[in-house]
């Protein structure tokens, strides 16, 4: 129990963390989009919008799993968790994704160039300080002691979406950043106003693609997984040296939360 809570109380940390971080940044980068008329920047703005409400679904589902059972829910709320997490998929694709590609178009159809282009960038470094710090603590506490080239293994088998979808979203929180940073690089360098739009869909790309890894992930967990197999064996060990146990046959599992399983086993009783 004490681990159960040490994990779910990281998991908020990480998850205010990015709110933090994603307040910090927002109405900076309005700002810096108006002032400057940059696709790219208004993109990445939207994006830190929709990561703030992300973050705050993930909150409220972690807070809504918590909930004891009750009679119209006699195996309790945990599913709620992985719910809201899909919802957050949902939204990454249809506003962030959304909007990013409708601005690119927008500004590809009717270029304008980029003024005060050192603005841009100034705002460009603050977010990616901001957006790496707190990439950084949720990559501390997703990755453990796992090697760095177990990460994506671990993300597939992991039954606890709040603890990766935060690492998910600052990830690609820093390659838009990138791509805004080239997008106004290039467009005025080669006074081509055109490839900040372009920068703009390739955002919309990015968080297409981490929409969609989202709901992938979200999706087995929603409809409902078996738990890990050291878990299964480790039940049928249980059930097998318990006394008046004769021989465990088999054992069903599917998760409900991160941390309730519902088990239901076969046994042959001595006699």
């Amino acid at each position: 129990m004490a681990h159960r809570r040490i994990a779910a109380l990281s998991s908020r940390k990480v998850i205010c963390a990015a709110i933090i971080g994603n307040l910090l940044v927002p109405a900076t980068k309005f700002g810096a989009a108006a002032f400057t008329g940059s696709s790219a920047m208004l993109s990445e703005a939207v994006h830190s919008v929709v990561d703030t409400g992300n973050s705050l679904l993930l909150l409220y589902g972690l807070y809504r799993a918590k909930q004891p059972p009750d009679h119209d829910h006699p195996l309790g709320y945990g599913r709620e968790l992985y719910f809201w997490s899909f919802v957050v998929a949902v939204m990454v694709f249809a506003l962030g994704a959304g909007v990013s590609l409708y601005e690119g178009v927008a500004h590809i159809l009717s270029p304008l160039p980029i003024e005060n282009a050192a603005v841009n960038y100034v705002v460009l470094g603050l977010s990616a300080l901001f957006d790496g710090t707190t990439w950084w603590i949720a990559l501390r506490h997703f990755k453990g002691r796992m090697r760095y080239a177990d990460i994506f293994r671990a993300i597939r088998k992991s039954k606890d979406p709040s603890s990766f979808m935060v690492l998910f979203e600052d990830s690609a929180a820093l390659i838009g950043l990138i791509f805004a940073f080239a997008g106004t690089y290039f467009s005025v360098q080669l006074d081509l106003p055109v490839l900040d739009g372009v920068a703009s869909i390739l955002i919309s790309v990015v968080l297409a693609v981490t929409a969609a890894l989202l709901a992938r992930e979200t999706k087995g967990l929603l409809i409902g997984e078996a738990a890990d197999q050291p878990i299964v064996e480790s039940i049928m060990h249980i059930a097998e040296i318990m006394e008046g146990v004769a021989h465990a046959n088999g054992v069903f599992t599917i998760h409900l939360a991160p941390e309730q399983i519902v088990v239901a086993l076969s046994l042959e009783f001595r006699r």
